[in-house]
C-alpha cells in the first residue's frame, strides 16, 4: 500500500532558532512555528485556532535558519512528519510528532534590519543594507535519518 508524508506550514517563529551539531558534525536547527486556522462557528463567533509545531532542519537549511530568524519571523516550511518515542528515568512513555524541514522559505523582512522607504531615482542602485531580502528557498536532501 503506497503512503505519502508531506506537510506544508506556514506561520510564525516562537521561539529563537537554537543551532546544534550532531556526532556527525551535522547542523540541526531546532524552533517551533504556531499556525492559526480562523474560523466562523455556527452560531456566527469569529474564533482562531492555532497549533504548535516543533521543527527541525538539517544542514544549510539549519544554518539559514539559524542565522536569519528569531521569533516572530514568518516563513513557510515544507517537510514530513516525524515520530519520536522515548521513555523518561522514571520509566514512563512519552511520543511526539514534529516536522523535519526540507524546504523552507522567508517571508517579510528580516528582524532588526532599518528598511525605509525612500524614492529611488531611475538607475540608482538601492544601498545593499536597504535593500528588501529575497526569498530563499532551499532543499535538504541528505537528512541523517
Amino acid at each position: 500500500m503506497p503512503s505519502f508524508n508531506r506537510v506544508l506550514l506556514l506561520g510564525n517563529l516562537t521561539r529563537d532558532p537554537i543551532l546544534k551539531h550532531l556526532p556527525s558534525q551535522t547542523q540541526v536547527a531546532e524552533f517551533g512555528l504556531a499556525a492559526n486556522r480562523k474560523f466562523r462557528t455556527p452560531q456566527g463567533e469569529d474564533r482562531v485556532d492555532t497549533v504548535f509545531v516543533d521543527c527541525a532542519a538539517f544542514g544549510k537549511t539549519g544554518e539559514l535558519i539559524a542565522q536569519y530568524c528569531r521569533k516572530g519571523r514568518s516563513i513557510f516550511v515544507e517537510g514530513r512528519l516525524r515520530y519520536d518515542s522515548w521513555e523518561d528515568k522514571q520509566g514512563a512513555k512519552h511520543s511526539k510528532l514534529s516536522v523535519v524541514v526540507e524546504t523552507v522559505q522567508f517571508l517579510g523582512s528580516r528582524e532588526g534590519s532599518n528598511q525605509t522607504a525612500r524614492p529611488q531615482s531611475k538607475g540608482e542602485p538601492q544601498p545593499k543594507e536597504n535593500r528588501r531580502p529575497e526569498p530563499v528557498s532551499v532543499k535538504q536532501d541528505d537528512v541523517p535519518f
